[in-house]
């Protein structure tokens, strides 16, 4: 078979390519793909590298890789002396001569012998106090729940740990559902009109509003509400009906103070 470092050459030469355009598209330096070439091998980093430059540098010029490949573990790659296997005999020669013979029983060192027995009976000595500690808190330690047991012989019963209390909400909500043809006013704390005085149909979809304060003004009571996610009864009225609505609560208006969105 052909030299290796020869074949690349005279592929990439029939093809007109030069090296920097090599380079540029398999990622691998010049002067490694050069060495590839001339068959260079100490210049590049290693067995592995070489093998899989070639790899890329053989796919890149349309060649047979893993023939390439192949030829080049065939011819060149050798097992390290770390991939040998190790006979008995020559592990019994590293050791050295003052080493202990081969197959003989190794005798642990005497400190560690008595580090062993020390570490076992300071864990006996632990486990023997954890135990009469436990009963002598059970038995000396008595609360004051368990003391006022002892005075009224009734059983006191344990604390209990009370539940979070909830964030109160920060904003007020309101949804409309018109049950008929309604006005409805709607702005915020900050006077911005949110519904700016519409007609609405029975059925007709209307959005949910949200702000720390709502204040909304009806033509009548053909609405359903929703006041911070609870149902509210609107009452009958020859007038408009007006509300303000905060986080807390619901209060009506005065008509010289409901919102008019004009």
């Amino acid at each position: 078979m052909p030299e290796i470092g020869s074949t690349l050459r005279e592929a990439r030469m029939r093809a007109r390519i030069d090296i920097t355009e090599v380079e540029q598209a398999t990622k691998i330096r010049a002067k490694y793909l050069r060495a590839l070439e001339n068959e260079e091998w100490g210049l590049l980093p290693g067995p592995t590298f070489i093998k899989s430059f070639l790899r890329e540098y053989a796919d890149f010029l349309g060649l047979d890789s893993r023939t390439l490949v192949e030829e080049y573990k065939l011819r060149y790659d050798r097992p390290s002396e770390s991939e040998l296997p190790l006979s008995p005999r020559l592990g019994r020669e590293r050791r050295g001569v003052g080493g202990p013979a081969y197959g003989a029983p190794r005798v642990a060192p005497r400190w560690l012998v008595v580090g062993g027995a020390i570490v076992t009976i300071l864990v006996l000595l632990a486990l023997i106090g954890s135990i009469g500690g436990g009963d002598d808190n059970g038995a000396g330690s008595a609360g004051p729940s368990s003391t006022a047991a002892q005075r009224t012989g009734r059983t006191v019963p344990a604390r209990t740990r009370r539940p979070a209390t909830p964030a109160a909400p920060t904003q007020a909500s309101v949804r409309i559902v018109p049950t008929g043809t309604v006005y409805v006013c709607l702005v915020d704390g900050g006077g911005r009109v949110l519904i700016p005085g519409s007609q609405f149909a029975a059925g007709q979809q209307v959005p949910v509003y949200k702000a720390r304060k709502l204040r909304i003004t009806l033509g009548n009571n053909a609405v359903q509400m929703r006041v911070n996610g609870r149902p509210m009864q609107v009452p009958a009225s020859s007038t408009a009906i007006a509300y303000e609505i905060t986080p807390s609560g619901t209060r009506p208006l005065p008509l010289d103070q409901a919102p008019t969105c004009t």
